[in-house]
């Protein structure tokens, strides 16, 4: 009898363990699941909806490591974007056009590309592109980035973006950072052109001051002899 006194005793007593262990677990399940909700929409920029820097640079990076030479890092600055700020419109056609750019940019790298905002008007997008095609698909960029923007439903603004693209294949390097410097390079040497510019070696040796390019290289203008 005593025996199975003590057997009944435990069943019970590891039901109300389990019962009041699990309070605690889901209480925590819970918690673990919005943290992970918080960090990852931290990674997110609030008014595109594109990567931040952070998360960016990680999925860039994977793309880098996996297509190689058939990988394309680009770097889009919106021209007279201060322009468009201080404009009729104000800052809610700016923002307007940054969502209208963030999606373009979006559609057109696809979903298996990375897409990013660095900060202000300046974007990052790393995307699958081969050597044979590279020149194509720019081109349509360029054409997609200048098309005018519908503000209030009803007004157009007139929008144009530099670029600048660089690739491992040209330049000797699947350095993240290192292509986004000669992308950089190659949209400061474009700026104002409404063309892409495809970044060369000469534009990875281009001294740069808190990131911006000192000088100008020669500039090949994808559609455009060089």
């Amino acid at each position: 009898m005593t025996s199975i006194a003590r057997v009944q005793a435990p069943l019970g007593q590891r039901a109300l363990l389990i019962t009041t262990l699990a309070v605690p677990l889901t209480g925590w399940t819970v918690h673990a699941v919005s943290l992970h909700r918080q960090l990852a929409a931290a990674r997110r920029d609030p008014l595109t909806g594109l990567l931040g820097r952070d998360g960016y640079t990680i999925k860039a990076r994977q793309i880098l490591r996996r297509y190689g030479d058939n990988a394309l890092v680009v770097l889009v600055d919106m021209d007279h974007f201060k322009q468009i700020n201080d404009g009729p419109g104000g800052h809610a056609a700016g923002d307007r056009v940054l969502a209208v750019t963030a999606r373009r940019l979006t559609a057109w790298a696809g979903s298996r590309g990375a897409v990013g905002r660095l900060g202000g008007d300046e974007f990052a997008v790393t995307v699958r592109i081969g050597p044979a095609r590279r020149e194509l698909r720019l081109a349509q960029l360029a054409a997609l980035l200048a098309r005018p923007v519908e503000v209030d439903g009803r007004n157009l603004v007139d929008v144009a973006a530099s670029i600048g693209a660089a690739s491992p294949d040209i330049l000797g390097t699947r350095d993240l950072s290192a292509l986004q410097r000669a992308s950089d390079a190659a949209m400061y040497a474009g700026k104002h052109t409404g063309r892409a510019v495809l970044a060369d070696r000469p534009h990875a040796m281009v001294p740069s001051v808190n990131g911006r390019r000192a000088g100008r290289p020669g500039t090949h203008t994808l559609g455009q002899a060089a």
